[in-house]
């Protein structure tokens, strides 16, 4: 026997859930107005199949689904580059948006969208790690970006994650290393732009590109720095256009 599960989800109307999955290389293979909407989208073996609810709110959505893949890198960059075809932008907040693709504590390196329905598509490549949470570190900012991370990009969190990072980066008796706190400085910016808050986001990724690193170590941070770009350019270029280059 051969099994295969397809997602079934809702969404408030159908055609800008279309529009968001056709952007994104899928075909509809069904389409379906009466006697209530329902659409079938298909991208290779994936399937994902919509029904419309007019009183629904996909604010409140709790839906989604897992998608796997051995090319998380690549469906990344051809995601964005088809939302920014259909939007004239990448949407990085609200509904729907794209967020970054980070390695996750559980073993998978992954990103996560949210469509026009407000449901939840995560995107994973496995890395060959534990599957299971790692434990948390011990020392105070590895142990605050792990939380925070898992808060921000795993349960979709961003005000715990701005709490967790808040408390740490006031700290007077311990310091982080300098990549620590360019990892630091561009997740809360991240948070505040998904926040709603341009300006904090833009002070907060101005001080994350201020940072002296050597090469090597940017190269370390290389998730980190493309996502501060990436903010960048949803804040409309307001950071510095030197990234990491100049003295603290």
């Amino acid at each position: 026997m051969t099994e295969k599960t397809i997602p079934l989800l809702s969404c408030r109307t159908i055609q800008p859930v279309i529009d968001f999955y056709t952007a994104l290389g899928f075909e509809v293979t069904y389409l379906q107005k009466s006697p209530y909407a329902y659409v079938v989208v298909e991208r290779g073996a994936v399937e994902l199949q919509f029904f419309g609810m007019k009183e629904f709110n996909p604010e409140e959505s709790l839906s989604g689904c897992y998608i796997i893949t051995d090319e998380v890198d690549a469906l990344y960059e051809a995601f964005r580059a088809g939302l920014r075809e259909e939007y004239g932008k990448i949407p990085t907040r609200g509904i729907p948006r794209i967020g970054p693709v980070r390695e996750m504590s559980y073993g998978v390196r992954q990103f996560i969208m949210t469509d026009p329905g407000g449901n939840s598509i995560r995107v994973g490549q496995p890395t060959g790690g534990d599957s299971a949470h790692q434990p948390a570190p011990k020392e105070t900012f590895a142990r605050a970006l792990h939380f925070a991370l898992t808060f921000a990009d795993s349960r979709e969190d961003p005000e715990a994650a701005a709490k967790i990072l808040d408390r740490v980066l006031v700290l007077r008796n311990e310091k982080p290393t300098p990549g620590q706190l360019v990892r630091l400085l561009v997740l809360r910016g991240d948070i505040a732009h998904r926040l709603g808050e341009p300006e904090v986001a833009a002070e907060l990724l101005e001080r994350a590109a201020g940072v002296a690193l050597p090469e090597e170590e940017r190269a370390l941070l290389a998730d980190d720095f493309a996502r501060l770009d990436e903010l960048r350019e949803a804040l409309g270029g307001e950071c510095a256009s030197s990234v990491g280059r100049r003295p603290t």
